[in-house]
């Protein structure tokens, strides 16, 4: 049986390639996507999740609004260097003729939840604050997920949104910290990671000659977010973000991973940094903290052919 996930997204190129992956894979049955600031606010990011679906003909997949701003905090604002003021790369796509349903991010990931108990892997590939405010809202959701499979956080190299803190934490800490203390299996797929899966020039070219919308569309949008990582970083093509969550959860075994307690740090200048506790003994702030399954290590040749052997 196909496994049930629902993806909370911030769309965003990153996040539209992590979405078209998991619809074209059979190991996964995506029953909704949940919508939040980050790489743009929550509105655009709305009208971008129901877009995504027409344009893979999937109009049947709900999309339900999220959180407009962080827990304690305002929302800093996107990130239109990166992925466009659209969030799509500038390609500027007409309004999407669906709308999102009545109910807010976090009562849908709720209901789902406790309607299917062990049975849903929620995937966050943006801030952490719908899946806070749903563990508030309703904590014995902690017994009933299978697992959250999530895109961010940075272990044991440099941040991306500054040098301490990887971007989606980063938009949220206080809610991190919450989710990483959470009493449910959590996979933080992170920069540690990430930096190492790379999407060549050459892979990207594939996209343009595939023949199908999906692809197409992702030809379409690349190049911005192409430039950003080659001008920012000097790589050729891109780092592949938000899709290795994805591969994590169709295939653990292309990962190396190590179990320990998270901490996030949400004050100074350090803020939104990930810290885990490698150490051999409990220390005050890590007391009493679940295991976090933190990925070290990656087949990024192995991730990459797997999402372009779906996608194009």
């Amino acid at each position: 049986m196909p496994q049930k996930i629902i993806i909370d997204t911030d769309p965003g190129v990153d996040d539209t390639m992590a979405i078209f992956f998991a619809l074209e894979s059979p190991e996964l049955d995506l029953i909704g996507l949940t919508t939040i600031f980050g790489n743009v606010d929550t509105e655009l990011a709305t009208t971008n999740a129901l877009r995504l679906l027409e344009i893979a003909g999937r109009t049947d997949i709900p999309v339900a609004k999220g959180a407009d701003h962080p827990l304690v905090r305002p929302f800093g604002g996107g990130v239109a260097f990166v992925h466009g003021d659209d969030g799509q790369g500038n390609v500027h796509l007409p309004p999407p003729q669906t709308k999102a349903i009545a109910q807010s991010a976090a009562e849908f990931i709720i209901e789902q939840v406790m309607r299917a108990p062990g049975e849903i892997t929620l995937v966050p590939v943006g801030p952490l604050t719908n899946i806070a405010l749903a563990l508030r809202l309703e904590p014995r959701i902690a017994q009933n997920v299978k697992e959250v499979v999530l895109m961010g956080g940075n272990a044991l190299c440099p941040g991306n949104a500054t040098p301490a803190a990887e971007a989606n934490i980063h938009n949220d800490p206080e809610a991190a910290d919450v989710v990483f203390g959470g009493t449910w299996p959590v996979t933080m797929v992170g920069l540690d990671v990430t930096h190492q899966v790379n999407m060549t020039r050459a892979h990207l070219a594939q996209y343009g000659a595939a023949d199908n919308p999906i692809a197409q569309h992702i030809a379409q949008i690349v190049p911005h977010y192409q430039h950003y990582f080659e001008s920012a970083y000097g790589a050729d093509g891109i780092y592949v973000h938000d899709s290795s969550a994805v591969a994590y959860v169709i295939d653990p075994s292309l990962f190396t991973v190590e179990r320990w307690p998270v901490r996030v740090e949400t004050q100074g200048f350090s803020r939104g940094k990930t810290w885990p506790n490698m150490l051999s003994f409990e220390l005050p702030p890590w007391e009493n903290r679940p295991l976090v399954t933190c990925c070290v290590g990656v087949d990024g040749a192995g991730v990459v052919e797997l999402e372009l052997s779906r996608l194009t």
